[in-house]
C-alpha cells in the first residue's frame, strides 16, 4: 500500500497544474465555438471587476456513454485512479461523468482535430492521427476491448473483471500488446482513456469533474483565485486559502 501511495501521489502531483490547464482552456475555447467575430475601437473592451463566466456543466444525466460504455468507463478509470488514505479515486471525483460530457460535446466530435486523410502510422511528435473522432474512438474501443476480454476471460466484460486483471488488460492496451479490431489503434485509446482521466481530475468543478475540489484539497492547489501575485517569489510556502472554483465555493459570497 505505501508504494502504492507514493506511486499515485508523484503520477498525479506530476500531471495537476498541466491537465487542469488544458481541459480549462480546451473547455473555454468550446464555448466560443460559432461566435461572430467583433471589431474592437476606441478603449480597452475591458471593465474592472467584470468577468465572462466559462461555459459550465449543467444536469446529472449522462448523455453519451450508454450503460455499457459507462460500466467500462466507470471500472477503467477507477483502476488508474483507486481510492486510498491519499485521496478520492476518479469515479468518486465524478470523472465518468466529466468524459461523458466532454465526448457529448465539441471535443466528441472533434472539432479541435483535423480527422482527414490520409490516415497512415504515425510518429508520436505528429500528434493525434486517427480517423476516429474522439467519441467515435471511445465508442469503437469500448467494443473492441469487451470482445478481446470476452475471448480471454470465458466471456465476461472487463466492468466484470478482478481489480488485477483490469490492471493487466490496461497495461497490454498501453504497450499496444492488444490487437483490437475494428480499426482501433489500442494504444492511441490508452492515451486519450489516460489524459481525459486526468482532465477530469483536476479541471475545475464547473466541467463536471473534480468533485468538491476534492483533487485540489489533495494536493492543496487553492484553485481559481483571483490574484496570486504576492506568491510569485514565495517558493516553497504552502497557500493559505481555501479551494474555490470558477463558480466560487460552499459558503462563499460576494463581498
Amino acid at each position: 500500500m505505501a508504494e502504492r501511495i507514493v506511486g499515485r501521489r508523484e503520477f498525479l502531483l506530476g500531471v495537476a497544474v498541466a491537465g487542469t490547464a488544458i481541459i480549462a482552456k480546451a473547455a473555454v475555447r468550446d464555448g466560443e465555438l460559432g461566435a461572430p467575430a467583433k471589431t474592437i475601437k476606441g478603449g480597452v473592451p475591458w471593465v474592472e471587476g467584470a468577468a465572462d463566466s466559462p461555459p459550465g456543466i449543467t444536469g446529472t444525466d449522462f448523455k453519451f456513454f450508454t450503460a455499457a460504455e459507462r460500466a467500462f468507463v466507470e471500472a477503467a478509470v477507477e483502476s488508474l485512479i483507486p481510492n486510498d488514505p491519499v485521496g478520492p479515486g476518479a469515479v468518486e471525483a465524478n470523472v465518468p461523468f466529466f468524459i461523458d460530457r466532454q465526448l457529448a460535446g465539441p471535443f466528441g466530435r472533434g472539432d479541435h482535430y483535423f480527422l482527414g486523410g490520409p490516415w497512415k502510422k504515425g510518429v508520436a511528435e505528429q500528434g493525434y492521427q486517427s480517423r476516429f473522432s474522439p467519441a467515435q474512438l471511445y465508442r469503437a474501443a469500448i467494443v473492441a476491448v469487451d470482445r478481446h476480454v470476452g475471448g480471454s476471460f470465458n466471456g465476461a466484460t472487463f466492468a466484470k473483471l478482478s481489480e488485477a486483471d483490469r490492471d493487466a488488460v490496461l497495461k497490454d492496451l498501453e504497450s499496444g500488446k492488444i490487437q483490437l479490431d475494428g480499426g482501433v489503434d489500442a494504444k492511441v485509446f490508452f492515451a486519450m482513456l489516460l489524459q481525459n482521466t486526468k482532465e477530469g481530475y483536476f479541471s475545475d468543478p464547473i466541467y463536471g469533474g473534480n468533485k468538491d475540489m476534492a483533487a485540489w484539497k489533495m494536493i492543496g492547489f487553492p484553485g481559481a483565485h483571483y490574484d496570486y501575485s504576492e506568491w510569485v517569489t514565495r517558493h516553497g510556502e504552502k497557500v493559505p486559502f481555501p479551494a474555490v472554483g470558477f463558480m466560487g465555493r460552499p459558503g462563499w459570497k460576494e463581498g
